[in-house]
């Protein structure tokens, strides 16, 4: 089931399986036949450790989602609650247990906090008197759970806005308990290298977890060579760009969840000749994500230019696999082709998947608006016209464009302009609000807060320096046969990437003017081996770097990533952690403070 997170350099089904083994153990402690009461948000990450078959086979008999009201009827001995520590969370608990049926034989509840346990969530189930319902009170540390051969997630979504916005280093403490995890099971990192707040955060709690077990000396081998720690807010562009891979443009526009995305059916119903569309299917169409599916694998991380030719050419080779059938004269031949049949319809059935995705996204690429939309962004990154008010944004402000659109471009602009003239931005603000409602003063504020719409303050604009010095923008990018990283947006290449390309060669000493430019410290810790684990390498063996983003990651930086890893002569590869998997608008939302009428 999850092989694919054992094909890479590094293999993450070891933090899986450990993930695993705690959910068993906890499920064991309860004795006898249980229903699970979900927090919504978590069946997505939970997903990926462990599917039903797994709850099945240790008693689980029924699941429901955690709501108000009383419990759906279960004939169980054990109720057990999984959620994440919300106080809101705990009064619908309350409301739960205080409706049990008093003729029911009585039922244990357990509770499983993920990812920890939480003393004010405890005291307020003591408040509404229910406490001491509760058989057993745990948590289940699931910090970083892994997506695929090369990426993990914490999936914490509120993390960017709780470290940027509200000053709560609580995402950064279960960051540096994430990586703790990791190095217990492969082997300390020896060397951390890091940018801005958090990162140093982080650094310095991972520093002094690893003193407090002084006594406990890790004999395990490292499989990482370096940590790389790296805060969002030192690079606020990247995520408000629109990611032209093909992965990158699935998550912008219909959005991956957990590694599933949801599509409109009628691409893929299957028509039979002569048959109307009577029968169209209403619900949205459901397929997983990874590079467990061959195809995927090759094109998630192309830009969307070069997808089309890819297709073709496999469509090519798989009818010419089909047409074998026919050379096919022996019947140790037939035999060999039949083998290789159940392999050539899976091929098939991706590849048709895919053709129908592909022309999904199509339709929105070259549509007007999107060519628009695009050229705007470009032009900002460029450093065109970034100091006055941009026709573009005032029109589709009077368009009623969606709002989040809106405020994409306009951060775009503030953040390559190190800031807007306070005319420029008073007037923007003056139609968000009269456009789309006074209640999103509040967002605008936020926006501000985070760094991402500000007003210029007399220091010059430091964009164009830091543009030239790391060559974000590369005139010509070769969409078909990249040569560089700046092809999953076209022409600009990630600073955030860059940053880290440049870490691995020649080293950030020769950047140390644009380093001093952009927000946090920067610094390097070395993190001691015992003994006899210091790493011999082979003549031509690639290092590891695991990039860790603190506040967020695109698809289209983790293509990036993947691109350099590919690089005949990078002699790195890199492994992606984030504290969540974002994209443009989920950002923009998670900042927002009325995200439910952002479309209005």
């Amino acid at each position: 089931m999850a092989a694919h997170l054992s094909y890479g350099r590094v293999n993450l089904n070891i933090l899986r399986e450990a993930a695993r083994k705690e959910l068993r153990e906890f499920l064991d402690k309860c004795a006898g036949t249980k229903a699970i009461v979900w927090d919504e948000y978590l069946t997505g990450p939970f997903g990926l450790i462990a599917q039903y078959s797994l709850l099945k086979e240790h008693e689980v008999e029924k699941m429901f989602t955690l709501k108000g009201g009383r419990l759906p009827p279960a004939d169980v001995k054990n109720i057990i609650f999984f959620v994440r520590p919300r106080l809101e969370l705990m009064d619908i608990i309350a409301e739960n247990i205080f409706s049990e049926d008093k003729m029911h034989p009585a039922r244990d509840f357990h509770i499983l906090f993920v990812p920890r346990r939480s003393m004010l969530c405890e005291q307020r189930l003591k408040e509404q008197g229910v406490l001491g319902s509760f058989v057993n009170i745990d948590e289940y540390i699931l910090d970083l759970i892994p997506f695929d051969g090369d990426l993990l997630s914490m999936e914490y979504e509120s993390a960017f806005r709780e470290c940027y916005l509200e000053n709560d280093q609580t995402s950064l403490y279960h960051t540096a308990k994430g990586l703790m995890t990791l190095q217990a099971l492969y082997g300390t990192i020896p060397q951390i290298f890091g940018k801005g707040d958090c990162a140093r955060h982080v650094a310095n709690m991972m520093l002094r977890m690893k003193r407090e077990f002084a006594g406990i000396q890790n004999q395990i081998l490292p499989v990482f060579d370096t940590l790389l720690l790296l805060d969002r807010n030192v690079d606020l562009l990247t995520p408000l760009a629109t990611q032209l891979t093909y992965e990158g443009l699935i998550d912008e526009i219909y959005g991956i969840h957990n590694g599933y995305v949801k599509l409109p059916p009628e691409k893929f119903a299957q028509k039979k000749q002569g048959e109307g569309s009577k029968d169209l299917p209403t619900e949205p169409k459901k397929l997983q994500l990874n590079s467990a599916e061959e195809l995927y694998a090759e094109i998630r991380d192309k830009n969307f230019n070069a997808v089309g030719a890819a297709l073709s050419k496999k469509a090519k080779i798989i009818s010419a696999a089909f047409e074998e059938r026919h050379n096919a004269k022996t019947v140790g031949e037939i035999k060999q082709f039949v083998s290789q049949l159940p392999h050539m319809q899976a091929a098939r059935s991706s590849l048709a998947n895919h053709t129908s995705i592909a022309e999904l996204v199509k339709d929105i690429t070259t549509s007007e608006a999107f060519f628009d939309n695009l050229t705007v962004e470009q032009e900002f990154m460029t450093g065109v016209d970034t100091d006055k008010v941009n026709t573009y944004i005032e029109d589709s402000i009077a368009q009623k464009d969606p709002l989040i659109k809106i405020l994409r471009l306009v951060c775009m602009q503030s953040v390559c302009n190190n800031g807007l003239k306070q005319k420029v931005l008073d007037y923007y603000k003056r139609e968000i609000l009269q456009t789309y409602g006074y209640e999103h003063i509040l967002t605008l504020s936020n926006l501000e807060k985070a760094g991402l719409l500000k007003p210029q303050t007399a220091s010059r604009n430091n964009y164009p320096t830091i543009r030239k010095t790391l060559k974000l923008w590369m005139e010509d990018a070769n969409e078909q046969n990249p040569n560089d990283i700046s092809y999953v947006y076209s022409g600009y290449a990630p600073l955030s990437i860059r940053l880290t390309q440049v870490l691995a060669r020649p080293g950030w000493r020769s950047i140390e003017e644009v380093l001093k430019m952009l927000p946090g410290p920067h610094f390097e810790e070395r993190q001691q081996l015992p003994s006899g684990l210091h790493k011999k390498r082979q003549q031509g063996e690639n290092r590891t770097t695991l990039v860790f983003f603190l506040g967020g990651v695109t698809y289209a930086e983790i293509a990036a990533l993947r691109f350099l890893s590919q690089m005949e002569d990078s002699g790195m590869e890199y492994i992606i952690a984030t504290t969540k998997l974002i994209n443009g608008t989920n950002w923009m939302k998670s900042l927002m403070d009325r995200p439910q009428s952002q479309t209005s």
